[in-house]
């Protein structure tokens, strides 16, 4: 497993935790932080298959040379 595979597992990571603050922070009261924490849960999901794709187009890259 290469390099640009672990740092996707580790957005995946980020966006389980953030979804974890974001349900906290509703359940706190705070709805706009609990936004804010769902909208970078999405952006940090949307990073995760970006990267998957761009390790894939990498390793194909590698492999045809």
């Amino acid at each position: 497993m290469g390099y640009l595979k672990i740092v996707a597992y580790l957005y995946l990571v980020a966006a389980a935790f953030l979804v974890y603050e974001g349900i906290s922070s509703l359940n706190a009261g705070d709805s706009s932080n609990g936004i804010v924490m769902f909208l970078l849960a999405l952006v940090a999901l949307f990073m995760f298959f970006f990267r998957l794709r761009y390790a894939k187009k990498w390793a194909d890259r590698k492999k045809d040379n």
